[in-house]
């Protein structure tokens, strides 16, 4: 036990405080039992660590870091080290990589019932489904859910802004004109969106930018070898197929499933390509789009498929990634983690909100396709200030 206070003493040290996530300050830091939820390489585990070095720093032995992979509790239960650590004057506890902790929500259901004066704080993979664990703790924990960085916090990461505001779709679509010359008055966005598109989405960017790339194909390659073993039915033995299909996925242009001829070409059969594409879109590795309306089960064939994000284009494709579906794939993406519906336009790219008709392209796209709908908008790329109905692509990063 004492080398588990010795390492979250290190790791605390260790961590910079220079650059924290605007989650952070939405999270309510006062409750019983909080989860933290995201893909692999996002910043759960940064984010836990700088909440013990800016709130505890003058009282470790009040909050303390652990992971549910160290091998310490391959032989200790979770249960009898939280009520070691009360015992000790422990208030809060900060518990990483649940989901690979067997029976892992029992026992937090367990403390949190057991162990009034103590909190509790973890973070598990996006793949982890709240309801389906041996303890629902959705009526007792108040869950959040960690995304890449937006272009927006991209830039503040380095170093263009202290402080960039966000804004409501609502407002960018109706104030676009005035929004970006308020915006570009301190700053040039193409002069870094190609860079954000290419390898600033995940925050290890920040640690080695030569190689961003390759160790984003690593965490590709770990969510699908590690993470995804955790889902009942998963099969180790079909990794190298799956990281097959996300290299199609990367050098196609958006892409719209043939399901039969894709599980042919890969080799898994359709029902099972139906299963994995549901769990990747979980992963944070795919995004599946539907028509509004239309349900997103684990056997029903999805409209459109995209990588998550354009990142994992260019980590992922064996050549040139197709710039139409990176361009859509980072609206998508964008608009998703802001908190908005997605859906598949019926006459063009993407359907928001019930309500604005998308259509994507570059700074020479025309409005054949939205001419005869009612709010239907241009997304262009390459330009740096729109007009009317035409806005730009970056514009959209700043949602969240």
């Amino acid at each position: 036990m004492e080398k588990l206070f010795t390492k979250s003493a290190f790791l605390t040290e260790d961590i910079a405080t220079r650059h924290v996530r605007g989650l952070y300050e939405k999270i309510d830091w006062t409750d019983r039992l909080i989860g933290i939820l995201g893909a692999r390489g996002t910043g759960k585990t940064t984010l836990l660590l700088q909440r013990i070095r800016m709130a505890y720093r003058e009282r470790y032995e009040a909050a303390l870091y652990i992971s549910m992979d160290d091998i310490y509790f391959a032989t200790n239960t979770l249960v009898g080290f939280a009520e070691q650590f009360r015992q000790r004057g422990g208030k809060i506890l900060f518990i990483d990589e649940v989901h690979k902790y067997p029976h892992w929500s029992r026992e937090i259901k367990n403390v949190y019932d057991t162990y009034k004066d103590l909190q509790l704080v973890f973070t598990g993979s996006s793949i982890i489904d709240i309801h389906k664990q041996e303890a629902d703790l959705s009526r007792r924990a108040v869950f959040y859910e960690l995304q890449g960085l937006s272009f927006r916090e991209y830039l503040q990461f380095i170093g263009v802004a202290d402080k960039l505001p966000k804004y409501d779709l609502s407002d960018l679509l109706t104030d676009h004109m005035k929004i970006v010359l308020s915006l570009t008055k301190s700053f040039r966005p193409l002069q870094y969106f190609g860079e954000y598109l290419r390898g600033g989405y995940y925050p290890f960017f920040l640690e080695n930018t030569n190689t961003y790339l390759i160790r984003l194909e690593q965490v590709a390659r770990l969510i699908v070898e590690t993470e995804l073993r955790y889902v009942e039915g998963f099969d180790v033995g079909n990794t190298s197929k799956i990281m097959s299909l996300l290299a199609i996925l990367a050098e196609q242009v958006p892409f719209k499933p043939n399901i039969s001829k894709l599980s042919e070409k890969i080799g898994l059969s359709r029902n099972t390509l139906l299963q994995y594409l549901h769990y990747l879109s979980k992963a944070k590795l795919i995004s599946l789009l539907e028509m509004l309306g239309h349900s997103v089960s684990i056997l029903q064939k999805p409209e459109k498929i995209y990588l998550e994000n354009p990142n994992l284009h260019y980590a992922l494709a064996n050549h040139q990634p197709n710039i139409g579906a990176q361009r859509e794939s980072f609206f998508l993406n964008q608009l998703r983690n802001g908190g908005y519906l997605v859906s598949l336009a019926p006459a063009s790219d993407f359907f928001v909100e019930g309500q604005y008709t998308f259509e994507i392209g570059g700074k020479s796209k025309k409005k054949t396709q939205i001419k005869d709908v009612d709010q239907g908008f241009i997304v262009a790329d390459d330009i740096e200030v729109g007009a009317y109905n035409k806005i730009p692509l970056w514009l959209f990063g700043f949602l969240y």
